[in-house]
């Protein structure tokens, strides 16, 4: 009766309530539930409808410290008290979508903040921007969509965030409404230059760390990343509601690697919301408004863009300088070329039509823009016949992963090279080269930042294109510095890079090899800094420095051979370390090296498309990996085939397949075995005849089983 009464006490009664009500009732006689739990229950609900109440605190002590002897007069009163103490709430009446609109239009510069989203994989970020949209009233809450901003097919069937996203929310702070331009950014290092290019129109970072993991390398990266442009920090602690957080110790290591003091963090739980106001409170605190000139001439910066099979290219810019309004023309400062503005639009996350962009505001707007060669992330864009200096505060990063893609059949080579450049303009830190191979035809070679890079490149060219590419195995590109006269006036310098083995000159002709090294940064726990060490070392790898966080993790810097790296390494690092180690890397240039062509040759005869360049002392483990792995492919023949993987002359690896061989024998049913041993004889002789001028049948499937990842 207690739980009825307490229902018929709230103000509106649903459908969803009476449900409750009854599950709860039948529960409660099933399982005999105390009166002290329906007591709990009772005064949660008063402190739902208690809202802003200055009480709530003591509520909740009361709910969680009520003994069963209390009666039900103590719950009764408690209800009571509450509503005598409530105070009238005014109603905040929030203003609709054109009004919102219309104050866009004339936002003044103060009163808008540029901020990103930084944090390494899976902290939290696109869960902590889903609770800023709802707060925001963006989006609804309980939509039933979870990671809003992750609208790849890619993102959500792996998890993790690969495009930055952004959107345009408003938020009243002190009587005054502010515009808001969030970037929600990914959290891999593979995908670090969509971190970079998101920089480029913020004026200030929410730094995110789960207090469950604590600072991971890419953390340490990205917060770098940060100040190397001098952007306001925004510590944030997440994950505060998972039992096994420890977010004291993890402001601790904050403090020791950043310098950010443990009483500026605020702590927050994505999850359920809680302290997420008080992010949106900061980060207009903290964050200042962007540095604008709206009286000047009009100048923006590209620093996204994607197709759109309708409008062409769609450019996101950020304003530096000016206005920007419909229909007027734009000029490209990098390819001088002229375009109409035919729309401009505010993300939020949805698309919203908006007369014009002021400094200061982010928009997207389309142009007539029609491939990548055109829309350059990193451009800077004028009104037509007006002087304007480049922005200057974007450069991509350079490619350190190359892999071939080419078409399934030759007959889909359009098709694909469109593909290609409609994600080349969604993803600017991709390279194209073209390319050619005897066994697989004409093709591209693909510079990408990392594994993961080109796994998610090549799983959105089916997925969104259609298309079918054969991937071959990634590598990495070499230096030489020639020492042939001959070949230094072709080339025009006496140094080569080569990302392909089958271009790698003699040995005669190279005078020094160069291979590319990357700084690592490894955070493990200390229960594991053995077997951490034991991989370094056996990818050649040669420790820097070692740093103790705390009393469980450790922080090592080590310079590695990108080529080690770009395989198996991080699977490896995480699958010793039982998922707990982070890695990150950057750049580290070319150093002096021993490098060999490893040459793959079928009965003497060298086939170029199956050759590769190691260092000297992997090259016996990799000749024995290859030989073990065509002896498996390349089907019998007519013919013995002898696999051999030779550096030069030098053979360090053979396989034989033995040939098909007719049983030439059975029409003997007796007599003297001269006879068996003269057909045995004729039958060799013919095999050898037959191996002096036949042709090794490789078929195309075995290539492509041996090129490709």
């Amino acid at each position: 009766m207690f739980f009825f009464f307490l229902v018929f006490c709230h103000r509106t009664v649903t459908p969803r309530t009476w449900c409750a009500v009854t599950n709860f009732c039948s529960f409660a006689g099933k399982k005999n539930v105390n009166s002290a739990m329906i007591r709990t229950i009772s005064i949660r609900w008063l402190l739902q409808r208690a809202g802003g109440n200055p009480h709530s605190a003591w509520l909740v002590a009361r709910s969680r410290s009520d003994s069963p002897a209390r009666s039900l007069s103590t719950t009764i009163g408690v209800k009571a008290e509450a509503a005598k103490t409530e105070e009238p709430v005014t109603k905040v009446v929030e203003p609709s979508q054109a009004e919102l609109l219309r104050e866009f239009s004339c936002m003044p510069v103060q009163r808008i903040r540029n901020f990103s989203i930084i944090a390494h994989v899976d902290h939290g970020k696109s869960t902590l921007a889903d609770r800023l949209l709802e707060l925001t009233g963006a989006i609804a809450r309980n939509a039933g969509q979870h990671q809003v901003l992750d609208s790849l097919q890619v993102e959500r069937e792996r998890g993790i965030t690969v495009k930055a996203q952004t959107a345009s929310i408003f938020h009243r702070h002190k009587g005054q409404l502010y515009l808001l331009n969030l970037i929600d950014t990914p959290g891999h290092v593979d995908f670090s230059n969509e971190v970079s290019r998101s920089l480029a129109a913020c004026d200030g970072v929410v730094l995110l760390v789960d207090a469950c993991h604590g600072v991971q390398a890419q953390t340490v990266a990205n917060y770098h990343l940060a100040k190397q442009r001098q952007l306001a920090v925004v510590p944030v602690l997440n994950k505060i509601d998972i039992k096994h957080a420890n977010p004291d110790q993890v402001c601790q290591d904050m403090k020791l690697l950043f310098g950010i003091d443990p009483n500026q963090v605020l702590r927050v739980s994505a999850k359920l919301g809680t302290g997420v106001a008080e992010v949106l409170e900061r980060v207009i605190e903290t964050i200042p408004p962007p540095q604008v000139q709206r009286e000047s001439d009009f100048r923006a910066l590209i620093f996204d863009s994607w197709f759109d099979k309708y409008r062409g290219a769609l450019n996101l810019i950020y304003v530096l300088n000016g206005k920007l309004e419909q229909n007027q023309d734009i000029q490209s400062l990098a390819t001088k070329k002229v375009y109409p503005v035919k729309s401009i639009s505010v993300l939020r996350p949805a698309e919203c039509p908006v007369p014009g962009l002021s400094a200061g505001q982010v928009g997207l707007i389309a142009c007539n823009m029609r491939n990548s060669k055109e829309s350059i992330v990193g451009d800077t864009i004028h009104l037509k016949n007006q002087a304007a200096s480049a922005a200057g505060s974007y450069s991509p990063q350079q490619p350190i992963v190359f892999a071939g893609v080419f078409p399934a059949d030759q007959s889909k080579h359009v098709a694909l090279r469109s593909a290609i450049d409609k994600m080349i303009l969604n993803d600017s830190a991709v390279t194209v080269k073209v390319d050619s191979s005897p066994a697989l035809g004409q093709g591209w070679r693909l510079g990408f930042l990392g594994l993961l890079h080109m796994e998610v490149f090549c799983q959105r060219l089916e997925q969104e294109h259609g298309a079918e590419p054969i991937i071959t195995a990634p590598s990495v590109t070499y230096r030489v510095v020639l020492s042939n006269p001959k070949m230094i006036r072709q080339q025009g310098r006496d140094t080569m890079d080569i990302s392909n083995a089958a271009l790698f000159p003699e040995p005669h002709c190279i005078k020094e090899y160069y291979e590319p090294l990357v700084l690592g940064t490894i955070i493990t726990p200390t229960d594991y800094v053995g077997q951490v060490i034991g991989l370094c070392v056996e990818r050649r790898g040669l420790q820097q420095s070692s740093v103790n966080i705390d009393e469980t993790r450790v922080l090592m810097k080590y310079v590695l051979p990108l080529s080690e790296i770009i395989l198996d390494f991080h699977d490896r690092l995480k699958s010793m370390s039982s998922g707990y180690a982070s890695f990150s890397y950057e750049d580290h240039g070319y150093h002096l090296s021993h490098l060999v062509r490893l040459d793959i040759h079928l009965n003497g005869k060298p086939v170029e498309e199956l050759c590769r360049i190691v260092h000297v002392s992997k090259a016996t483990s990799v000749a024995r990996q290859m030989v073990l792995k065509l002896r498996d492919l390349i089907p019998k023949q007519m013919v013995q085939i002898a696999i051999q993987a030779c550096i030069g002359s030098k053979v360090l690896a053979r396989e034989t397949i033995k040939a098909y061989r007719k049983d030439v024998t059975a029409k003997l049913y007796g007599g003297d075995v001269t006879r068996r041993m003269k057909l045995l004889k004729q039958q060799a002789e013919g095999k050898k005849k037959m191996r002096m001028f036949a042709n090794i049948r490789v078929p195309h499937e075995t290539f492509i089983n041996v090129l490709k990842r």
